[in-house]
């Protein structure tokens, strides 16, 4: 098992910038892909990034392509989401989330194992 935990959030203004933290525990990290996730009030979860166990490999929703980068380093057991130009329908409580795939990145929430609790996102206009 792996336990994650979120940091980073925030409120921030329509341009900005915020770097959301996943920092891990429990097990082995390098053997998760880890995926980051979106929900706003009265919509559905919904797939922002996801990023491979080397971090060789990443995949984004194209809505936030161009303007958020994800990353990782084993070493500290955590992954990042660089989030710049900030728009107000990017709020939401963005949660990270583990699985170890046979094969690729998955957008699928249900795919993912482990959830952390989220942090809130607020990007004011």
């Amino acid at each position: 098992q792996v336990q994650l935990v979120e940091s980073g959030g925030g409120l921030v203004q329509a341009g900005g910038s915020l770097r959301l933290s996943c920092a891990a525990s429990g097990s082995t990290f390098s053997i998760y892909a880890i995926g980051w996730f979106r929900q706003a009030p009265g919509k559905e979860r919904e797939f922002v990034a996801a990023i491979s166990r080397s971090g060789g490999s990443t995949y984004y929703v194209d809505s936030v392509k161009g303007r958020f980068t994800m990353s990782r380093d084993n070493a500290k057991n955590t992954v990042y989401l660089q989030m710049n130009s900030l728009k107000p329908e990017d709020t939401a409580v963005y949660y990270c989330a583990a699985n170890a795939p046979v094969f690729g990145l998955d957008s699928l929430a249900k795919k993912y194992d482990y959830w952390g609790q989220g942090t809130q996102v607020t990007v004011s206009s």
